[in-house]
């Protein structure tokens, strides 16, 4: 069993950034691959951003090379660096990850950016 929550949403201006964290308890261990999703009111839930135990990352289009995804291990955290944000990032931002053919998701964090 794997608990995750999610912090540090909140609403930002246009251009602004935010830093999201995604704190992993239980049987952390078994954690390899995490994930950073997002929904938007009336959309699809979609994917982020992905970091391996390793240290690589992939992006989705939409917010490469404005969206940092990182972990400290020491501290079973994953976190989301968001810059330049605009108001189509506005979302419940979600972190998940698979073990052993289960999905774990956090509670969400919502992320409002005013244009």
């Amino acid at each position: 069993q794997v608990q995750l929550v999610e912090s540090g949403g909140g609403l930002v201006q246009a251009g602004g950034s935010l830093r999201l964290s995604c704190a992993a308890s239980g049987s952390t261990f078994s954690i390899n691959v995490m994930n950073w999703y997002r929904q938007a009111p009336g959309e699809q839930r979609d994917w982020v951003a992905t970091i391996t135990s390793g240290g690589s990352t992939m992006y989705a289009d939409s917010v490469k090379g404005r969206f940092s995804i990182s972990r400290d291990n020491a501290k079973n955290t994953v976190y989301l660096r968001m810059n330049t944000l605009k108001p189509e990032d506005t979302a419940v931002y979600y972190c998940a990850t698979n073990i052993r053919g289960r999905s774990y998701w956090g509670q969400g964090t919502q992320v409002t950016v005013s244009s």
